[in-house]
């Protein structure tokens, strides 16, 4: 069966409301033997004159008139849907979106995200979602909008990245820790016991391979999974938690951070979304109030350490 032509239900569309070839002709600058070959095609298609000889004029035969409503609803749902999207109203925005986000995010930038959508948008409900991997099938198959991370080898190719922020891992551990006064050398950092941040599980990481560049090797006690874990840990015991600065800002409060004594890369955290969420305004705007909240909060959070070392 061969495909119709979309473009004869405008045509129908005006032949039906204009009751005349020569109107119908003249309103699609058609000239009237074109729009009688438009007509032709159409009673040829449909099977039915549509329009018949009625003394001087035509007059819509019954399936004309069943088509007629029908036939003007589609032209319009049409021309809605080839329009340019009209300008997001956030007052009248009602949608949920799903953010996947590693442990710490949420806890750091939350609050202050969701107060500013709340302002903006009252109707935007945000879902947020552990990451558990580095898997971002979900943005493919649609059922996360965002997420947050560290583009890596396991990113698909077509994922969309927009960085936020650069992070450091530093020292944490309790205000009465004996860290917590005095300067921090490689050796005696190495001499605590620690807890190891390890996603996948591992008994090595980064700070591991710095430290053996000066012979050391440091003492694990536990490995966990989440920055809240190893902060929680550490906060009621004498152990060390390494943790990201920047991911880890509010859960660190009422303890005693400091620059790692070895060097250890950075990472850039980004921004993560699919191809096919580019234009569409309200996702726009989401990622615009996530990259706002993070810088906003930076900002604000260097200004409190100057202010703090003065």
């Amino acid at each position: 069966m061969s495909t119709p032509d979309f473009n004869l239900l405008i045509t129908l569309d005006v032949l039906l409301a204009e009751g005349s070839v020569a109107r119908a002709a003249q309103r699609l600058r058609l000239s009237p033997s074109a729009m009688s070959r438009a007509l032709a095609r159409l009673r040829a298609t449909t099977g039915d004159p549509l329009l018949v000889r009625a003394g001087r004029g035509l007059v819509p035969t019954p399936r004309a008139l069943e088509l007629r409503e029908r036939v003007g609803q589609l032209v319009q749902d049409g021309e809605a849907v080839l329009r340019p999207a009209e300008k997001l109203n956030l007052k009248q925005l009602v949608r949920t979106f799903t953010l996947r986000t590693r442990d710490g995010f949420v806890e750091n930038f939350g609050p202050d995200l969701i107060a500013r959508v709340g302002e903006e948008a009252p109707g935007v409900r945000l879902r947020f979602v552990q990451k558990p991997n580095k898997d971002s099938t979900p943005l493919r198959d649609g059922t996360v909008d965002l997420e947050t991370g560290v583009v890596g080898k396991t990113t698909l190719p077509e994922v969309r990245a927009q960085a936020l922020f650069r992070d450091r891992y530093i020292g944490v551990v309790r205000t009465v820790h004996a860290l917590s006064r005095g300067k921090i050398t490689p050796a005696r950092y190495a001499a605590g016991r620690h807890i190891l941040l390890s996603w996948r599980g591992l008994d090595k990481g980064p700070i591991d391979e710095a430290l053996n560049k000066f012979g050391l090797e440091r003492e694990i006690v536990t490995i966990v999974g989440g920055f809240s874990t190893a902060l929680a840990l550490a906060r009621t015991s004498d152990l060390i938690a390494s943790v990201p600065e920047r991911h880890t800002g509010n859960l660190r409060a009422g303890m005693h951070s400091f620059p790692l004594p070895v060097s250890t890369p950075e990472v850039t955290v980004s921004l993560l979304w699919h191809p096919r969420l580019d234009a569409d305004p309200a996702h726009r705007w989401l990622r615009k109030c996530v990259r706002d909240t993070c810088a906003e909060q930076l900002t604000n959070s260097s200004t409190r350490g100057k202010a703090a070392e003065g």
